[in-house]
């Protein structure tokens, strides 16, 4: 299987390049920075540079140009303002998804987050409702479009190893979930054709 993953150098991409190319997929992580192509290329992927906040369409359907699956990893990060959490978790999730289309690349897995309807509580702060509202429109988008999509909602990301012991349902109480556990699941969504159409939460027990 060829995956091209936006977001290449994330901690969660990079974990699942890892798992991705220990098993002998071809992986090519999209990132941002140039200093950081080396890091996907120690994950067992290749990588390259475009900057999703500011590609065309056609200049991203030619990354994706004869692969298998997509997957969108990339976020603005926790350092980012409010603009960025548009730019980059709602506006390059669409452009990637119109690459896709382009590029006839029908199998689209997205990582988004759990508790979207947060974004409206007093308590969220104003970059974390941004966040939570770009993540939702991100959604509204893919599951519009005529793609094999399949969402991933992670809960509160954590470092920890991987367990394989989680819950991946439609609806799992709110819990953490550690980033290697969420690319092992990555793996198992890609190769599950029965998870398209689905939007799944995911947590550790």
């Amino acid at each position: 299987m060829r995956v091209v993953i936006a977001g290449g150098h994330g901690k969660i991409a990079l974990l699942l390049t890892a798992r991705l190319a220990a098993r002998g997929d071809s992986v090519l992580g999209i990132v941002r920075n140039p200093d950081h192509v080396d890091d996907v290329r120690a994950a067992g992927g290749d990588a390259a540079v475009v900057d999703l906040e500011g590609a065309s369409v056609d200049e991203v359907a030619a990354v994706l140009a004869g692969a298998d699956a997509v997957v969108f990893a990339a976020g603005a990060g926790p350092g980012s303002g409010v603009a960025r959490k548009d730019t980059v978790d709602r506006a390059a999730s669409a452009l990637v998804a119109d690459a896709a289309e382009r590029a006839e690349v029908r199998r689209f897995v997205q990582v988004s987050a759990m508790g979207l309807g947060r974004a409206d509580d007093p308590s969220v702060g104003e970059a974390f409702a941004a966040y939570l509202r770009a993540k939702e429109a991100a959604e509204r988008d893919l599951t519009a479009r005529a793609l094999d999509w399949t969402i991933l909602r992670p809960g509160q990301l954590t470092d920890d190893p991987a367990t394989g012991d989680v819950r991946l349902d439609e609806s799992v109480p709110p819990g953490a979930v550690s980033r290697d556990d969420v690319a092992a699941v990555l793996v198992s969504l890609l190769d599950d054709p029965a998870t398209n159409g689905r939007i799944l939460e995911l947590t550790g027990r």
